[in-house]
């Protein structure tokens, strides 16, 4: 489980420093291969590439790679995507591609997204947070799926 937040920095060889809290349990779990990608260049989502794997697996089991929102699916994660390996210092490479759409330079956020990191400009990510607020509804919508998984768990 991949949780918290954590200031981190891109060199300027497009190289993020992973924050050694996440790098010790994603080197254990996962290994150090990633799949670096973005739906829409705002933020870089790496994913561990056992995880990406996953997904494409779910995807082309079911399949779907036929289907047109799947296909735009995989074009926009190809197009800022690259597969990339955490390196002996503990870095990862941001295809400039990615890295200049999404602004990022210099200091970052990494955020931990269960499965995978989110790296965002730190002031898009706070716009992003003030543009959707947790809401109420929010908070119901999260106490209802946490009562039904409670349901389903125990018999």
């Amino acid at each position: 489980m991949l949780r918290g937040s954590f200031t981190a920095k891109i060199d300027e060889k497009s190289r993020l420093k992973i924050p050694r809290d996440f790098l010790k349990s994603i080197e254990e779990k996962f290994g150090r291969e990633f799949f670096v990608t973005s739906l829409d260049g705002i933020s870089a989502h790496l994913y561990p590439m056992p995880v990406w794997t996953e997904i494409e697996r779910q995807l082309g089991a079911q399949g779907l790679v036929r289907d047109p929102e799947v296909d735009r699916f995989f074009k926009h994660t190809s197009f800022y995507g690259q597969v990339a390996e955490i390196d002996n210092q503990g870095r990862l490479l941001i295809h400039p591609r990615l890295r200049e759409r999404a602004s990022m330079a210099g200091d970052v956020d990494v955020v931990g997204n269960f499965d995978h990191l989110e790296v965002w400009n730190l002031e898009r990510l706070k716009a992003d947070l003030a543009a959707a607020p947790f809401t109420d509804n929010d908070r119901r919508v999260v106490a209802g799926l946490l009562r039904q998984t409670q349901k389903i768990e125990t018999p």
